[in-house]
């Protein structure tokens, strides 16, 4: 007996505990000791399988609690499930764990992860309710095992998945479901399956099953922890997000606050275009643009590209349309609109997005811009026709009073002694009501003053020397006759003299812008602009409505009819034989053609104009016949 203790003391193997009888029967012992001894031997096996199970549990139970120690700690949910196939595949000593999940929209069940599987197929299966052991177990909700369950009878067996199945090579399976609420059917909810498998027919014990159940159960707790974390986390992102989009809300909120009491002070006060370009730029933090009906910029604040009035049409026209801010390339452009009446368009230069806070903004400033434009361009109506009446008195009356004239012009805010360009302005007769407005509305933000005139409209505008730009009195004259046709939807002729001081000599420039008008309507030269020094000595002889066509065609017309019929180049050839002094090597330098065919053509143009062509008074009349033709071509 006390050999048998020693023996399970020492943990000796079942064969040594086993052979003790055999020994005492071979030691001479007697048939009633033999029969006590070896009903110990069975009592020590029956000691030995329960210290092993004691030991296994123990083990069993160790690991379940690392298990659940693990799991605790995991907070990431592919992490989790991670874990827990591959604890069930150590605690089991199986050949592969797998953990499915059901796909709520589906209405089926995937493989979500697996530990050992080497087949994609098989990595990649789903299973409705009922297929399969792994569908049973999610449809019961009650473990089972099958140590070959390729020729089980009690699942339902698809191609699919026995393919899967065939492919990993498995046999033997297990599956536990992964419970909540409760470990019973009753009010349990399954929120995945565990399954351990081998490759090699397994019968899985109670213990085994209870042991993968007791994992699982630990595993449905860790999984429920780790969605309630990470939706915890979703909720917080989202919070988070959330109180972005308020703080955002709140900031557009303060600046739009602060836009509308800074928008509605330049009401108040009447503010000038420069400084609602200047106040939108900073609140938009970019460079804006105040721009005319006709695509010319009235004021602008920060530094930014030159667009043409070609650039801004079609963009112009799509906000008006639209009423609503547009894309240009890297700008914003949005249309100043009073009613249907087009007063202009503000621009976001080099500002290639405009959020919606942003463009609300720029949208609300185009509408206080019209209102100011608005307001200004009838301050300025009513101040014009004021200064309209002081203007028409230094055209009718200048020798009068000019110095009383000068201090009406100080107390009205315009110096008339300070230099000015005169320009005359003439519309066809239907129109001319309308040009006297389109005058006002082209002053606006330039400064001057017009009034209507003997069927014109003067305009005076203040010079500033020749050094400054825009001052060249042709080319004022071109720019104001292109506005006006703008405006005014038909053409208008625009004549420029000056510039001029002082009331008597204003009144001179006008007289000559007159007489520059009239000799513009001889040469035919409608809907244009022109000085009176661009014209020169033609201005004064065809002020007064000479013939220019007959004339010209009275001492050219045998040349111009010899070119006509022949495609020759005789009128030219004439004019650079004046313009070079009559040189003929310069001639035929200016003409690249040689020496000989100038004599030549200088022959045909004899013969055809007779003898004596070249004489000083034939001359003159040849070479004011040619500026004329130039001028009127």
């Amino acid at each position: 007996m006390r050999r048998l203790v020693e023996l399970l003391a020492e943990g000796a193997p079942d064969e040594d505990i086993t052979a003790v009888p055999a020994r005492a029967r071979a030691a001479g012992a007697g048939p009633g000791d033999l029969a006590e001894l070896e009903a110990a031997v069975a009592s020590a096996l029956k000691v030995r399988r329960a210290l092993r199970q004691h030991r296994r549990r123990e083990a069993e139970l160790t690991a379940l609690f690392e298990t659940a120690g693990d799991l605790a700690g995991l907070r990431d949910l592919d992490d989790v499930l991670q874990s827990i196939v591959r604890r069930a595949r150590m605690l089991l000593g199986t050949d592969t764990a797998y953990l499915t999940l059901p796909d709520e929209r589906a209405g089926d069940t995937y493989m979500r992860v697996t530990d050992g599987s080497v087949s994609p197929l098989f990595q990649n299966l789903r299973l409705s309710l009922g297929e399969g052991l792994g569908g049973l177990v999610a449809q019961t909700t009650q473990p089972y095992a099958s140590p070959d369950y390729g020729t089980d009878p009690r699942f339902l067996h698809t191609e699919t998945i026995d393919a899967g199945v065939r492919e990993e090579g498995l046999v033997g399976i297990l599956g536990v479901p992964l419970l909540l609420g409760s470990s019973s059917a009753e009010g349990g909810k399954v929120i995945g399956v565990l399954f351990a498998a081998d490759r090699r027919p397994r019968t899985f014990t109670p213990d085994e099953t209870a042991l993968l159940c007791s994992l699982a159960a630990h595993a449905a707790i860790a999984i429920d922890t780790a969605r309630a974390l990470a939706d915890t986390r979703a909720a917080l992102a989202d919070l988070a997000e959330a109180n972005a989009v308020i703080r955002e809300h709140s900031a557009a909120l303060q600046r739009t606050e602060e836009a509308h009491d800074r928008l509605t002070d330049l009401v108040l006060r009447g503010g000038a275009a420069g400084e609602i370009a200047a106040a939108v730029g900073e609140l938009l933090g970019c460079a804006i643009a105040i721009i005319d009906p006709t695509g010319h910029r009235m004021a602008q604040a920060g530094d930014g590209p030159g667009l043409t009035p070609d650039d801004l049409a079609e963009a112009v026209a799509e906000s008006r349309a639209a009423a609503r801010a547009v894309p240009l390339g890297d700008h914003w452009v949005c249309a100043v609109l009073a009613g249907p009446e087009l007063l202009g368009s503000l621009v976001a230069l080099d500002r290639p997005a405009l959020e919606d806070s942003d463009r609300r903004l720029f949208e609300r400033a185009g509408v206080v811009t019209a209102l100011l434009l608005l307001l200004r361009r009838t301050v300025t109506e009513t101040e014009n026709r004021i200064r309209g009446e002081l203007l028409t008195e230094v055209l009718t009356a200048a020798h009068r009073d000019p110095a009383g004239l000068v201090d009406r012009g100080r107390r009205l805010g315009t110096d008339l002694e300070h230099p000015h360009l005169v320009l005359v302005a003439q519309a066809p007769a239907r129109t001319r009501s309308k040009l006297s407005a389109a005058a006002a509305q082209h002053l606006f933000g330039r400064g001057g003053i017009s009034a209507e005139h003997d069927e014109t409209t003067v305009i005076l505008l203040p010079y500033d020397g020749p050094d400054a730009a825009g001052t060249d009195p042709a080319g004022v004259a071109r720019t104001t006759a292109g506005r006006l046709t703008y405006l005014v939807g038909a053409p208008v002729t625009v004549a420029a003299s000056g510039p001029a001081s002082g009331p008597v000599a204003l009144a001179a420039a006008h007289a000559e812008a007159r007489r520059c008008l009239r000799a513009m309507g001889v040469l035919g030269r409608t809907g244009e602009g022109a000085s009176a020094a661009e014209l020169g000595f033609l201005g004064v002889l065809l002020g007064d409505g000479h013939d220019v066509r007959r004339f010209v065609h009275s001492v050219l017309g045998p040349l111009l009819e010899y070119d006509a019929q022949r495609g020759t180049d005789l009128v030219r050839t004439l004019q650079a034989y004046f313009d070079c002094g009559a040189s003929l090597t310069r001639a035929k330098d200016d003409l690249h053609i040689h020496v000989n065919t100038v004599v030549q053509r200088l022959d045909r143009i004899g013969s055809l104009l007779g003898p004596g062509w070249n004489e000083p008074d034939r001359a003159l009349e040849l070479q004011l016949a040619l500026k004329l033709n130039l001028l009127s071509a």
